[in-house]
């Protein structure tokens, strides 16, 4: 027992600065990538129930608290006590590392975190080894809290193909899209922009499921040496709900280890690089997505005026199970076809999805092929998947109707991409209102917008 509550203690190590914490668990069906030094490229849709996060030292770290982990790792895997005690030092050592540097807020350095672990894995396991470890994460990550040889038949599964639009009640978030979309009975109600995890601690992928609501939720610091910096925390005390120490806001979704949706973002944060494995949402946003979410799985016992209730009183933690499982599919979409218009969004986990493959695959679930598309449509979206990829090219191929001026082309420097680039293919008859449907009422962070679109996808 008490591997276990040490486990879930020192895995918010992965969430603090986002504050995330660890809740009771709940099955997960996330597996793990092998660590590579660069990432081969993977298709954007899923088809099947599991899907992959990055192995890094981070979570490597929050694993390796786990007794039961460590013992598979001995068994298994025939690891010694002293690589046991080395793979400890280096993963602990980089999360020291982290928190010195605030290395977490800095962008583009997906590739770095999965080359650090590969490398330290190779040196202290060999190359045989290293790849064991990652498949028993895999498996390891993928049973969750699920006893081993369990087999639940009716859990919900990954919906299939690209840009699934689900038919039932479900979370969807798209990670790079830093979008999450609640769906009843297969038609979207309400959508949020979210904080999304740091490369260095990333949103896990794969499906994931939500059981209960958390009001006024307590946190208990982690016993870290950086801990030991924070002025009135120490290690192991419980932090009151509505404590400005603690960090998960008024509410926290529990959704499977390591993750969480919770509140507490600022709205500077929302869109962003948020959090250490958890989707982030403002105070206000999480307290009208917890009542979505009752609203949605028939949770009738909760409503607006029941969540003031429960708030009014911040030092009384209160839990309501959910009438109603709700999946929750964590999705990594860098191409997605929404109402006739494709988005292309940065790769920010450098997972290599912006490929024509992959665009070919969303193209074909619309019954539509690349060659389909004019010569200038053609060129635009594969500019926009290079200028979105892990490592764009530095002369992406010109329109057709661009000025044949070479002086100028040479001399004008095109101007740095967003997060996201939106090409209209609506006039492609087959695609026209085709796709992944647009958001409604989106709430920002910064207060709800108006929806463009009714909810009319069923």
């Amino acid at each position: 027992m008490y591997s276990i509550q040490r486990f879930f203690i020192l895995i918010t190590v992965l969430c603090l600065l986002a504050g995330c914490t660890a809740g009771p668990s709940n099955s997960n069906t996330a597996n793990v990538q092998p660590a590579a030094a660069s990432p081969s490229p993977s298709p954007s849709p899923t088809t099947s129930e599991t899907a992959s996060v990055q192995v890094t030292l981070p979570l490597l770290d929050a694993l390796l608290t786990d007794e039961k982990f460590v013992g598979q790792l001995k068994s298994k895997l025939k690891v010694t006590d002293d690589q046991v005690t080395e793979l400890k030092r280096v993963s602990s050592a980089e999360i020291d590392r982290l928190r010195a540097s605030n290395a977490e807020d800095l962008e583009g350095n997906a590739s770095d975190a999965r080359t650090r672990a590969s490398e330290q894995l190779r040196t202290i396991l060999g190359d045989e080894k290293s790849r064991e470890l990652t498949t028993l994460v895999s498996d390891y990550w993928s049973k969750g809290d699920v006893a081993e040889g369990s087999n639940d038949k009716n859990r919900p599964q990954m919906l299939p193909g690209p840009n699934a639009v689900p038919k039932d009640t479900r979370v969807v978030v798209n990670i790079p899209a830093y979008r999450m979309d609640l769906f009843q009975d297969g038609s979207l109600v309400k959508s949020y922009k979210v904080g999304i995890g740091y490369p260095e601690f990333p949103l896990p992928q794969g499906l994931r499921k939500a059981t209960q609501i958390i009001f006024n939720p307590t946190w208990t610091p982690p016993d870290s040496p950086w801990v030991e910096k924070m002025k009135n925390v120490s290690a192991g005390e419980t932090v009151k709900a509505g404590d400005k120490n603690n960090p998960l806001g008024p509410i926290k979704i529990p959704i499977g280890l390591p993750s969480l949706i919770h509140g507490g973002k600022s709205p500077a944060k929302i869109g962003k690089f948020a959090s250490h494995g958890c989707v982030g949402l403002t105070n206000e946003q999480i307290k009208d997505f917890a009542a979505q979410l009752a609203r949605a799985s028939n949770t009738n016992e909760v409503s607006g005026e029941t969540i003031a209730s429960y708030l009014k009183d911040k030092e009384r933690t209160q839990t309501v199970k959910l009438n109603q499982t709700v999946p929750v599919e964590l999705r990594y979409e860098t191409i997605v076809l929404e109402d006739g218009k494709l988005h292309i969004y940065k790769d920010v986990y450098a997972q290599d999805t912006n490929t024509e493959e992959n665009l070919r695959q969303v193209l074909s679930a619309q019954g539509v092929r690349l060659e389909d598309l004019t010569e200038q449509q053609r060129t635009e979206v594969l500019n926009a998947l290079n200028a979105m990829s892990t490592n764009p090219t530095a002369s992406p191929s010109p329109s057709p109707s661009a000025s044949p001026d070479k002086k100028t082309a040479k001399t004008k420097k095109p101007a740095k991409p967003s997060n996201e680039i939106v090409i209209d293919l609506s006039g492609v008859s087959a695609l026209a209102q085709k796709g992944y449907p647009a958001p409604v009422d989106l709430d920002t962070g910064s207060g709800p917008q108006r929806s463009t679109k009714k909810n009319t996808h069923h």
